[in-house]
């Protein structure tokens, strides 16, 4: 119940203050399961990525969080859901598929860890066997401006402006045992591919 009440007044905060605006939500299926994939650069990106999507979304965050006292409650009310670190987790793969059973929409950072605004890593193959496993569509994602707003160190963000793009979605068909370790690489590159081709469709459409 808290995400749907925290979600209009946090949108309109977003809006007011960073000026949020999204493109290509209705490449967002609006039912059904689904999972989109984003680049990562700040502690922003889940809220922003969350307050643009058309759908109630579930996150994967690092188990460490949900260790704070209080906090740990309130992620967890959000739709937060742990992870490790290394992404090996079992558990954390069962949930998730739990999830897409359910018809939710997920939302996964397939580098795993913040990157540096207008580069991005290389995406770990977990994310990969997520897709393939659950037969999900797959929606790539690219915020920008959310490591502009709230740089290393400060607590509040800035009036900078953030932008979060939609593509269209993707989906991926399982292979044999014998080469699903290499499918599960090749379809996170392929991720990363869809989510580079929305960083550049974004700063060439704003001059970058």
């Amino acid at each position: 119940m808290l995400y749907p009440l925290a979600k209009v007044p946090a949108v309109a905060l977003m809006r007011l203050v960073c000026r949020l605006r999204a493109y290509g939500r209705e490449h967002v299926p609006a039912e059904g399961p689904v999972l989109l994939v984003s680049n990562h650069v700040s502690v922003l990106d889940p809220p922003f990525i969350g307050g643009a999507c058309p759908r109630e979304l579930y996150f994967l965050a690092k188990e460490e969080l949900f260790d704070v006292p209080l906090f740990g409650r309130f992620i967890w009310a959000l739709n937060a859901r742990p992870v490790k670190r290394d992404g090996s987790d079992g558990r954390a793969l069962k949930m998730a598929l739990k999830l897409l059973g359910e018809n939710r929409a997920i939302l996964l950072f397939p580098e795993g860890t913040r990157g540096v605004e207008g580069r991005l890593g290389e995406g770990k193959p977990g994310a990969g066997m997520l897709a393939v496993l659950s037969g999900a569509p797959v929606v790539p994602v690219y915020v920008s401006g959310t490591a502009r707003a709230l740089p290393p160190g400060r607590a509040i963000p800035r009036p900078v402006r953030v932008s979060v793009s939609f593509g269209p979605a993707l989906v991926f068909k399982s292979v044999g045992d014998e080469r699903r370790k290499e499918r599960y690489r090749e379809v996170t590159e392929e991720m990363m591919r869809a989510i580079a081709q929305l960083m550049a469709q974004r700063h060439h459409a704003v001059g970058v």
